[in-house]
């Protein structure tokens, strides 16, 4: 893995996610969601799930994250869960239950994860973690195990 590269593309996102036009920012948001685990992304991805200008870019940036159904994904997420306004939480809900009402087995480790999650050191991960879980708890999914 080329740090350098994947840093110079993080930066390149970054100045996409800071564009006027809406379908530049989420494009932007679910380019970046690819690179959530590096610190650098982290803070463009956050302010793409809170976008103020358009709540597309909020569902299209989330829905990525959570598609990677990684701790990375889902603890920007959970972040911006503990301070969302009711708008932007009915978006990252829908989005939640998108993602997540399909597959069991995909819903039990995004349950593991926030558990995991609601002990962290960042109080903001924590409490959205908190969020999450119960959001993700209300979940019926359509396949199961046999």
């Amino acid at each position: 893995m080329d740090r350098d590269l994947r840093r110079a593309v993080v930066v390149t996102l970054g100045e996409l996610a800071r564009s006027d036009h809406w379908r530049d920012r989420a494009d932007a948001g679910h380019s970046l969601a690819g690179f959530a685990e590096m610190p650098e992304a982290v803070g463009l991805l956050l302010g793409l799930v809170l976008d103020r200008g358009d709540t597309f870019v909020t569902r299209w940036t989330t829905e990525a994250l959570l598609r990677r159904k990684d701790r990375a994904g889902l603890s920007i997420v959970a972040s911006a869960l503990a301070v969302a306004k009711d708008n932007h939480a009915d978006y990252l809900h829908t989005a939640i239950f998108d993602v997540f009402s399909i597959f069991a087995h995909d819903l039990d480790e995004a349950l593991r994860i926030c558990d995991e999650m609601s002990g962290d050191t960042d109080d903001r991960v924590a409490l959205g973690a908190r969020r999450l879980h119960e959001s993700l708890a209300e979940i019926d999914p359509v396949l199961r195990p046999a």
